[in-house]
């Protein structure tokens, strides 16, 4: 599973999605907008403003979106 984590610098939400996943045993790749504009620009062409964006096999979602990051790594969520 490939999954890529669209963040900045001390964004918040970023910071929680990447603990979202690191807590459900999922390995990412962080893509910093802060410091690489082009990734921003990466960010734009997927139809979105800001960060943070995880994209899942493909799959973009922005924000902190936990039912669909569940969704998406075929994890079932916890009751």
């Amino acid at each position: 599973m490939d999954v890529i984590v669209y963040s900045k610098p001390h964004c918040i939400e970023c910071n929680m999605v990447k603990r979202f996943l690191t807590d459900h045993g999922v390995s990412y790749k962080v893509k910093d907008c802060g410091s690489r504009p082009e990734y921003l620009e990466e960010v734009k062409e997927m139809g979105f403003l800001g960060v943070p964006v995880t994209v899942i096999d493909g799959v973009p979602i922005q924000g902190l979106r936990t039912d669909q990051l569940l969704k998406e790594l075929k994890i079932a969520p916890s009751n």
